[in-house]
Protein backbone atom coordinates (compact mmCIF):
# COMPACT_ATOMS: atom_id res chain seq x y z
CA UNK A 1 0.00 0.00 0.00
CA UNK A 2 0.96 3.64 -0.57
CA UNK A 3 1.04 5.52 2.61
CA UNK A 4 1.17 9.13 3.04
CA UNK A 5 1.77 11.60 6.16
CA UNK A 6 1.83 15.09 5.45
CA UNK A 7 3.46 18.18 7.37
CA UNK A 8 0.60 19.12 10.05
CA UNK A 9 -1.20 22.73 9.41
CA UNK A 10 -2.57 23.44 12.86
CA UNK A 11 -1.04 26.75 14.36
CA UNK A 12 2.03 25.16 16.02
CA UNK A 13 1.44 21.59 15.56
CA UNK A 14 4.62 19.69 15.35
CA UNK A 15 4.18 16.62 15.51
CA UNK A 16 3.76 13.97 13.12
CA UNK A 17 2.03 11.37 12.52
CA UNK A 18 4.98 8.90 11.30
CA UNK A 19 7.89 9.22 13.14
CA UNK A 20 11.08 7.46 11.15
CA UNK A 21 10.86 4.38 13.33
CA UNK A 22 7.56 3.78 12.16
CA UNK A 23 8.35 4.28 8.51
CA UNK A 24 11.24 1.59 8.94
CA UNK A 25 8.50 -0.79 9.96
CA UNK A 26 6.09 0.27 7.17
CA UNK A 27 8.59 -0.26 4.28
CA UNK A 28 9.96 -3.74 6.00
CA UNK A 29 6.51 -4.88 5.36
CA UNK A 30 6.63 -3.74 1.74
CA UNK A 31 4.71 -0.52 1.21
CA UNK A 32 5.89 2.99 0.11
CA UNK A 33 5.49 5.96 1.99
CA UNK A 34 5.44 9.48 1.16
CA UNK A 35 6.50 11.82 3.98
CA UNK A 36 5.79 15.55 3.08
CA UNK A 37 9.23 17.95 3.11
CA UNK A 38 9.70 19.05 6.24
CA UNK A 39 7.18 17.19 8.17
CA UNK A 40 9.52 16.06 10.73
CA UNK A 41 11.54 18.96 11.69
CA UNK A 42 9.38 19.41 14.85
CA UNK A 43 10.43 16.28 16.36
CA UNK A 44 14.67 16.95 14.86
CA UNK A 45 14.25 14.61 11.67
CA UNK A 46 14.78 16.14 8.67
CA UNK A 47 14.02 14.74 5.13
CA UNK A 48 17.28 12.77 4.92
CA UNK A 49 16.55 11.00 7.93
CA UNK A 50 12.78 9.85 6.79
CA UNK A 51 14.68 8.88 3.33
CA UNK A 52 17.42 6.67 5.52
CA UNK A 53 14.55 4.97 7.11
CA UNK A 54 13.05 4.28 3.42
CA UNK A 55 10.31 7.06 3.18
CA UNK A 56 9.94 9.24 -0.15
CA UNK A 57 9.58 12.92 0.24
CA UNK A 58 7.20 14.82 -1.29
CA UNK A 59 7.29 18.10 -2.10
CA UNK A 60 3.57 19.72 -1.21
CA UNK A 61 0.25 18.17 0.48
CA UNK A 62 -1.01 18.02 -2.53
CA UNK A 63 1.89 14.97 -4.06
CA UNK A 64 1.54 13.37 -1.08
CA UNK A 65 -2.36 13.00 -1.32
CA UNK A 66 -1.83 12.20 -4.94
CA UNK A 67 0.64 9.44 -4.22
CA UNK A 68 -0.93 8.10 -0.97
CA UNK A 69 -3.78 5.55 -0.44
CA UNK A 70 -3.63 5.90 3.28
CA UNK A 71 -3.10 9.18 4.93
CA UNK A 72 -1.99 9.59 8.77
CA UNK A 73 -1.87 11.96 10.83
CA UNK A 74 -2.34 13.53 14.30
CA UNK A 75 -4.78 15.79 13.64
CA UNK A 76 -7.89 16.53 11.90
CA UNK A 77 -7.06 18.04 8.23
CA UNK A 78 -8.17 21.28 7.61
CA UNK A 79 -10.27 22.75 4.55
CA UNK A 80 -7.70 23.04 1.80
CA UNK A 81 -6.58 19.03 3.26
CA UNK A 82 -10.12 17.85 3.23
CA UNK A 83 -10.39 18.93 -0.59
CA UNK A 84 -7.55 16.65 -1.13
CA UNK A 85 -9.00 13.47 -0.39
CA UNK A 86 -10.31 11.20 -2.69
CA UNK A 87 -12.73 7.81 -2.40
CA UNK A 88 -10.31 5.54 -2.46
CA UNK A 89 -8.52 7.66 0.51
CA UNK A 90 -8.11 5.94 4.03
CA UNK A 91 -7.48 9.03 6.33
CA UNK A 92 -6.21 8.09 9.95
CA UNK A 93 -6.07 10.83 12.37
CA UNK A 94 -7.83 12.48 15.68
CA UNK A 95 -11.18 13.71 14.16
CA UNK A 96 -13.05 14.85 17.35
CA UNK A 97 -16.19 15.39 14.60
CA UNK A 98 -18.98 15.72 17.50
CA UNK A 99 -17.89 19.09 17.73
CA UNK A 100 -17.02 20.17 14.21
CA UNK A 101 -19.93 20.20 11.62
CA UNK A 102 -18.20 21.45 9.12
CA UNK A 103 -14.78 18.95 9.29
CA UNK A 104 -17.60 16.13 9.38
CA UNK A 105 -20.29 17.30 5.95
CA UNK A 106 -16.47 18.01 4.20
CA UNK A 107 -15.29 14.29 4.84
CA UNK A 108 -19.07 12.99 3.97
CA UNK A 109 -18.83 14.62 0.71
CA UNK A 110 -15.36 13.23 0.31
CA UNK A 111 -16.36 9.71 -0.16
CA UNK A 112 -13.30 8.81 1.63
CA UNK A 113 -12.79 6.33 4.53
CA UNK A 114 -12.25 8.06 7.65
CA UNK A 115 -10.80 6.26 10.94
CA UNK A 116 -10.48 8.67 14.05
CA UNK A 117 -8.17 7.95 16.75
CA UNK A 118 -9.80 8.78 19.37
CA UNK A 119 -12.75 6.08 19.41
CA UNK A 120 -10.93 2.90 18.77
CA UNK A 121 -11.22 0.62 21.53
CA UNK A 122 -9.16 -2.39 23.39
CA UNK A 123 -10.76 -5.40 25.23
CA UNK A 124 -10.19 -3.23 28.73
CA UNK A 125 -12.60 -0.83 27.28
CA UNK A 126 -10.34 1.78 27.02
CA UNK A 127 -9.49 4.30 23.97
CA UNK A 128 -5.53 3.28 23.70
CA UNK A 129 -5.03 5.42 20.85
CA UNK A 130 -6.39 8.48 22.66
CA UNK A 131 -4.86 7.41 26.05
CA UNK A 132 -1.16 8.37 25.15
CA UNK A 133 -2.37 12.12 24.10
CA UNK A 134 -4.58 12.32 27.37
CA UNK A 135 -1.76 11.41 29.61
CA UNK A 136 0.38 14.43 28.39
CA UNK A 137 -2.61 16.76 27.93
CA UNK A 138 -3.34 16.03 31.41
CA UNK A 139 -0.13 16.63 32.70
CA UNK A 140 0.84 19.78 30.69
CA UNK A 141 -2.56 21.18 31.81
CA UNK A 142 -1.68 21.97 35.06
CA UNK A 143 2.02 22.80 34.30
CA UNK A 144 0.88 25.36 31.84
CA UNK A 145 -2.28 26.71 33.60
CA UNK A 146 0.06 27.10 36.69
CA UNK A 147 2.00 29.77 35.08
CA UNK A 148 -0.97 31.85 34.19
CA UNK A 149 -1.54 32.16 38.36
CA UNK A 150 1.29 34.62 38.57
CA UNK A 151 0.33 37.78 38.43
CA UNK A 152 2.74 39.09 35.58
CA UNK A 153 0.60 36.64 33.44
CA UNK A 154 -2.98 37.82 34.92
CA UNK A 155 -3.68 35.19 37.54
CA UNK A 156 -4.13 36.10 41.34
CA UNK A 157 -0.59 35.83 42.11
CA UNK A 158 -0.27 32.27 43.99
CA UNK A 159 2.51 29.28 43.74
CA UNK A 160 0.77 26.33 43.36
CA UNK A 161 2.72 24.57 45.88
CA UNK A 162 3.01 27.49 48.61
CA UNK A 163 5.86 27.93 50.77
CA UNK A 164 6.76 27.76 53.95
CA UNK A 165 3.96 28.88 56.59
CA UNK A 166 1.67 29.31 53.23
CA UNK A 167 -1.30 27.22 52.11
CA UNK A 168 -0.82 25.44 49.02
CA UNK A 169 -3.44 26.18 46.18
CA UNK A 170 -6.33 24.38 45.45
CA UNK A 171 -6.89 22.70 42.25
CA UNK A 172 -10.12 20.98 41.48
CA UNK A 173 -10.34 18.47 38.33
CA UNK A 174 -13.51 17.70 37.09
CA UNK A 175 -13.10 13.94 35.96
CA UNK A 176 -11.32 11.32 36.80
CA UNK A 177 -10.09 9.46 33.70
CA UNK A 178 -6.85 9.10 31.79
CA UNK A 179 -6.41 13.04 31.50
CA UNK A 180 -7.46 13.78 34.89
CA UNK A 181 -5.67 11.55 36.75
CA UNK A 182 -2.30 12.52 35.42
CA UNK A 183 -2.80 16.36 35.89
CA UNK A 184 -3.44 14.81 40.20
CA UNK A 185 -0.46 13.60 39.20
CA UNK A 186 1.65 16.27 38.02
CA UNK A 187 -0.84 19.05 40.89
CA UNK A 188 0.15 16.88 43.40
CA UNK A 189 4.06 16.50 42.51
CA UNK A 190 3.98 20.24 42.77
CA UNK A 191 2.66 20.79 46.06
CA UNK A 192 -1.00 21.77 45.41
CA UNK A 193 -4.06 20.54 47.19
CA UNK A 194 -6.56 18.53 44.81
CA UNK A 195 -9.88 17.41 44.78
CA UNK A 196 -11.28 15.42 42.34
CA UNK A 197 -14.78 14.98 41.17
CA UNK A 198 -15.97 12.42 39.33
CA UNK A 199 -19.90 10.77 38.45
CA UNK A 200 -18.57 7.23 39.42
CA UNK A 201 -18.12 6.49 42.68
CA UNK A 202 -15.76 3.39 41.75
CA UNK A 203 -13.54 5.63 39.68
CA UNK A 204 -13.01 7.91 42.83
CA UNK A 205 -12.64 5.12 44.94
CA UNK A 206 -9.64 3.61 42.49
CA UNK A 207 -8.34 7.30 42.93
CA UNK A 208 -8.37 7.28 46.32
CA UNK A 209 -6.43 4.09 46.36
CA UNK A 210 -4.09 5.47 43.37
CA UNK A 211 -3.06 8.37 45.26
CA UNK A 212 -2.95 7.62 49.00
CA UNK A 213 0.06 9.08 50.61
CA UNK A 214 2.65 6.89 50.74
CA UNK A 215 4.81 6.17 53.87
CA UNK A 216 7.96 7.78 52.24
CA UNK A 217 5.52 10.64 51.06
CA UNK A 218 5.93 10.19 47.35
CA UNK A 219 3.49 13.38 47.49
CA UNK A 220 3.20 16.54 49.58
CA UNK A 221 -0.39 16.77 49.88
CA UNK A 222 -3.17 14.78 49.42
CA UNK A 223 -6.42 13.99 47.34
CA UNK A 224 -9.65 14.84 48.09
CA UNK A 225 -12.36 12.18 46.00
CA UNK A 226 -15.84 13.78 45.84
CA UNK A 227 -18.94 12.67 43.75
CA UNK A 228 -19.94 15.36 41.57
CA UNK A 229 -23.45 16.42 41.88
CA UNK A 230 -24.32 20.24 41.16
CA UNK A 231 -23.98 21.16 44.35
CA UNK A 232 -20.39 19.84 45.33
CA UNK A 233 -19.29 21.25 41.43
CA UNK A 234 -20.25 24.56 42.87
CA UNK A 235 -18.74 24.17 45.84
CA UNK A 236 -15.50 23.44 44.69
CA UNK A 237 -15.15 25.30 41.33
CA UNK A 238 -16.09 28.46 43.48
CA UNK A 239 -13.23 28.25 45.83
CA UNK A 240 -10.99 27.07 43.07
CA UNK A 241 -7.31 28.56 41.92
CA UNK A 242 -7.09 26.25 39.23
CA UNK A 243 -9.68 24.02 37.67
CA UNK A 244 -8.50 21.56 35.10
CA UNK A 245 -12.02 20.52 33.08
CA UNK A 246 -11.05 16.90 31.95
CA UNK A 247 -14.97 15.62 31.11
CA UNK A 248 -15.08 12.86 28.02
CA UNK A 249 -17.66 11.65 26.38
CA UNK A 250 -16.22 8.87 23.53
CA UNK A 251 -16.71 9.93 20.50
CA UNK A 252 -19.49 12.87 21.29
CA UNK A 253 -19.35 16.67 22.49
CA UNK A 254 -18.66 17.21 25.92
CA UNK A 255 -20.94 18.49 28.67
CA UNK A 256 -20.89 21.63 29.42
CA UNK A 257 -20.55 21.30 33.24
CA UNK A 258 -18.95 24.86 33.99
CA UNK A 259 -21.77 27.32 33.30
CA UNK A 260 -20.84 31.27 32.59
CA UNK A 261 -22.87 31.70 35.43
CA UNK A 262 -20.78 29.45 37.39
CA UNK A 263 -17.29 31.32 36.35
CA UNK A 264 -18.80 34.67 37.56
CA UNK A 265 -18.53 32.77 41.20
CA UNK A 266 -15.15 31.96 40.88
CA UNK A 267 -11.98 33.97 42.44
CA UNK A 268 -10.83 36.74 40.15
CA UNK A 269 -7.53 35.97 38.75
CA UNK A 270 -7.92 32.21 39.30
CA UNK A 271 -7.42 29.79 35.72
CA UNK A 272 -9.45 27.39 34.01
CA UNK A 273 -8.02 24.49 31.96
CA UNK A 274 -10.43 23.21 29.59
CA UNK A 275 -8.90 20.09 28.06
CA UNK A 276 -12.48 18.83 26.80
CA UNK A 277 -11.71 21.80 23.88
CA UNK A 278 -11.51 19.27 21.31
CA UNK A 279 -14.91 17.93 21.57
CA UNK A 280 -16.60 21.65 22.36
CA UNK A 281 -15.47 22.35 25.84
CA UNK A 282 -16.73 21.57 29.12
CA UNK A 283 -17.23 25.06 30.08
CA UNK A 284 -19.68 27.73 28.42
CA UNK A 285 -17.19 29.92 28.03
CA UNK A 286 -14.52 28.17 26.24
CA UNK A 287 -13.66 28.34 22.89
CA UNK A 288 -10.24 26.94 20.78
CA UNK A 289 -7.34 28.82 21.95
CA UNK A 290 -3.86 28.25 20.12
CA UNK A 291 -0.06 28.36 22.03
CA UNK A 292 0.60 31.73 20.87
CA UNK A 293 -2.34 33.26 22.23
CA UNK A 294 -3.23 30.58 25.18
CA UNK A 295 -5.67 32.09 27.17
CA UNK A 296 -8.25 35.05 27.23
CA UNK A 297 -10.17 36.49 30.40
CA UNK A 298 -14.00 36.36 30.76
CA UNK A 299 -15.42 37.85 34.38
CA UNK A 300 -11.56 38.14 36.28
CA UNK A 301 -11.14 34.24 35.49
CA UNK A 302 -8.11 33.02 32.94
CA UNK A 303 -9.71 30.43 30.33
CA UNK A 304 -6.81 28.46 28.74
CA UNK A 305 -8.27 26.46 26.04
CA UNK A 306 -5.45 24.92 23.89
CA UNK A 307 -6.82 22.71 21.21
CA UNK A 308 -3.49 20.79 20.98
CA UNK A 309 -1.95 20.79 23.95
CA UNK A 310 0.56 17.72 23.14
CA UNK A 311 1.77 19.88 20.32
CA UNK A 312 3.90 21.63 22.59
CA UNK A 313 6.08 18.42 23.32
CA UNK A 314 6.33 17.39 19.71
CA UNK A 315 8.91 14.56 19.77
CA UNK A 316 7.71 13.27 23.36
CA UNK A 317 4.13 13.29 21.48
CA UNK A 318 4.66 12.19 18.58
CA UNK A 319 6.70 8.84 19.62
CA UNK A 320 3.93 7.98 22.22
CA UNK A 321 1.40 8.28 19.89
CA UNK A 322 3.31 6.24 17.08
CA UNK A 323 4.04 3.59 19.99
CA UNK A 324 0.28 3.47 20.32
CA UNK A 325 -0.99 3.81 16.35
CA UNK A 326 1.32 1.73 14.68
CA UNK A 327 0.15 -2.00 15.06
CA UNK A 328 -3.77 -0.92 13.43
CA UNK A 329 -1.78 1.17 10.76
CA UNK A 330 0.23 -1.91 9.90
CA UNK A 331 -3.34 -3.30 9.98
CA UNK A 332 -4.60 -1.25 7.47
CA UNK A 333 -1.61 -1.09 5.25
CA UNK A 334 -1.50 -5.09 5.57
CA UNK A 335 -5.15 -6.14 5.05
CA UNK A 336 -6.41 -3.37 3.13
CA UNK A 337 -9.14 -1.07 5.32
CA UNK A 338 -12.19 -3.18 4.54
CA UNK A 339 -10.52 -6.38 5.70
CA UNK A 340 -8.67 -4.61 8.84
CA UNK A 341 -12.12 -2.56 9.91
CA UNK A 342 -13.91 -6.22 9.04
CA UNK A 343 -11.75 -8.50 11.24
CA UNK A 344 -11.11 -6.14 13.84
CA UNK A 345 -14.16 -4.43 16.07
CA UNK A 346 -12.07 -2.28 17.77
CA UNK A 347 -10.57 -0.69 14.67
CA UNK A 348 -14.07 -0.55 13.73
CA UNK A 349 -15.42 1.49 16.86
CA UNK A 350 -13.14 4.24 15.30
CA UNK A 351 -14.89 4.30 11.58
CA UNK A 352 -16.55 7.52 11.85
CA UNK A 353 -16.98 8.34 7.96
CA UNK A 354 -17.70 6.09 5.30
CA UNK A 355 -18.18 5.80 1.97
CA UNK A 356 -19.85 9.04 2.17
CA UNK A 357 -22.04 8.01 5.56
CA UNK A 358 -21.72 9.13 9.17
CA UNK A 359 -21.00 6.15 11.47
CA UNK A 360 -20.75 7.06 14.83
CA UNK A 361 -24.08 7.54 16.91
CA UNK A 362 -22.43 9.96 19.43
CA UNK A 363 -21.27 12.40 16.21
CA UNK A 364 -24.65 12.08 14.65
CA UNK A 365 -26.47 13.05 18.40
CA UNK A 366 -24.31 16.26 18.73
CA UNK A 367 -24.61 17.03 15.42
CA UNK A 368 -28.64 16.60 14.32
CA UNK A 369 -27.63 14.11 11.68
CA UNK A 370 -28.11 10.40 10.95
CA UNK A 371 -25.73 7.47 11.40
CA UNK A 372 -25.75 4.11 10.26
CA UNK A 373 -23.77 1.06 11.75
CA UNK A 374 -20.10 0.79 10.76
CA UNK A 375 -20.84 -2.51 9.58
CA UNK A 376 -23.75 -1.57 6.99
CA UNK A 377 -21.39 1.48 5.56
CA UNK A 378 -18.22 -0.91 5.43
CA UNK A 379 -20.75 -3.29 2.57
CA UNK A 380 -20.00 -0.40 0.18
CA UNK A 381 -16.17 -0.13 0.13
CA UNK A 382 -14.49 -2.22 -2.25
Amino acid sequence: MKIGSPKESKDQEFRIGLTPNSVKLLVADGHEVWIEHNAGLGIGSNDSVYQKAGALIADSAEQLFDSADLIIKVKEPNHQERLLLKPHHTLFTYLHLASDPEQTNELIQSDAVCIAYETVTDDAGTLPLLTPMSEIAGRLSVQEAASHLAKHNGGMGILLGGATGVEPAHVVIIGGGVVGSNACRIALGLGAYVTILDTSKARLDELEQQFKQKPEGEFNSSVNCVLSIPETLELYVTTADLVVGAVLVPGGAAAKVISSELVKKMKPGSVIADVAIDQGGCCENSKPTTHKNPTFVVDDVIHYCVANIPGAVPKTASEALNNATISAIRDIANKGAKVALLEDVHLRNGLNVCKGKLTRPEVAEALGMEAISAEVALEALA
